[in-house]
């Protein structure tokens, strides 16, 4: 896999997430609790990952297992945190600081492989928190319950993303994805028997965490960890930060909501945030050829 296909495969993760926004807020509205859904979504995509590679199952060591065991902790952490902060703020504001991990991500590199990130991915980085702000908030900006959990849910992402990165080199990535989907599952399934607030499944929730399951946690994180093999931490964050974008369109198509101007805007300073990045400007920087 070229860095340009990785690229472009992180986008379709983007996308797929984008629309799963969507799938977690219909599971929440049929009265689904937070862990709940995570315990159904980790479940079906633990058994889906088994089945279709049993062979790389057997095959895992007890170095790709314990690698696999840390990122679906932070996995755990991140959709955790994201969920049930979600009941308590905003989507907009859930969000928005949810995708703060583009920020995180280059400086959690930084400490974990000695890498210092590039001007140009410090200046997407910072586009697309403008972009992301200009296409979520609405109102004011304060801190709130919620807020602070959903700023945990973005440190949980930025380990999630920083960890497959630092992994990803060094392990199998299909080995990799079904290790940390079993270990999110185990995780979700201990918390909701901790907190014993589940609700009879309907077919509405049936539907969001049967799409949640095979296509928004299945098929995109296996994607992603195969991608990010071949692409950047950082880039994988600026590029997967797009979900907001296609998260807006998704709810604009599906639940009515209304494009503004001002999301408009979020959805071109993001896109602008993504060229930088991507090309570091090697288009303006290229000289004339000469003949």
């Amino acid at each position: 896999m070229k860095n340009k296909t990785a690229d472009l495969s992180l986008a379709l993760v983007a996308i797929i997430w984008g629309t799963g926004f969507v799938a977690s807020q219909m599971a929440l509205d049929a009265n689904l609790a937070p862990f709940q859904i995570m315990t159904y979504r980790f479940f079906i995509s633990s058994i889906l990952m088994v089945v279709l590679f049993w062979k790389e199952f057997r095959k895992i060591n007890i170095a790709t297992f314990k690698a696999g065991a840390l990122i679906g902790c932070f996995l755990f952490i991140a959709f955790a945190f994201q969920t049930i902060g979600l009941q308590y703020t905003t989507p907009s504001k859930n969000a928005f600081i949810t995708a703060t991990n583009v920020v995180i991500v280059p400086f959690l590199y930084w400490i974990l492989a000695k890498k210092r990130p590039d001007k140009y991915s410090a200046i997407g980085a910072f586009l697309t928190i403008i972009g992301i702000s200009f296409l979520t908030l609405e109102g004011s900006f304060t801190i709130k319950s919620g807020d602070l959990l959903t700023l945990v849910c973005a440190l949980g992402f930025a380990m999630h993303i920083t960890s497959i990165g630092y992994y990803a080199q060094k392990h199998n990535p299909i080995q990799l994805t079904i290790v940390q989907m079993i270990a999110a599952f185990i995780l979700s399934m201990i918390a909701q028997l901790f907190t014993k607030n589940a609700s009879p499944i309907t077919s509405k929730g049936i539907m969001s965490v049967m799409y949640l399951g095979v296509v928004s946690t299945t098929i995109a994180f296996l994607i992603q960890n195969v991608a990010q093999k071949y692409t950047s931490a950082t880039k994988t964050a600026i590029i997967l930060s797009t979900e907001a974008v296609f998260g807006t369109l998704a709810s604009v198509i599906l639940l009515g909501e209304k494009l503004s101007l001002k999301m408009f805007i979020g959805c071109i300073i993001i896109f602008l945030a993504i060229i930088i990045t991507e090309t570091k400007l090697s288009f303006i920087r290229r000289k004339p050829s000469t003949g």
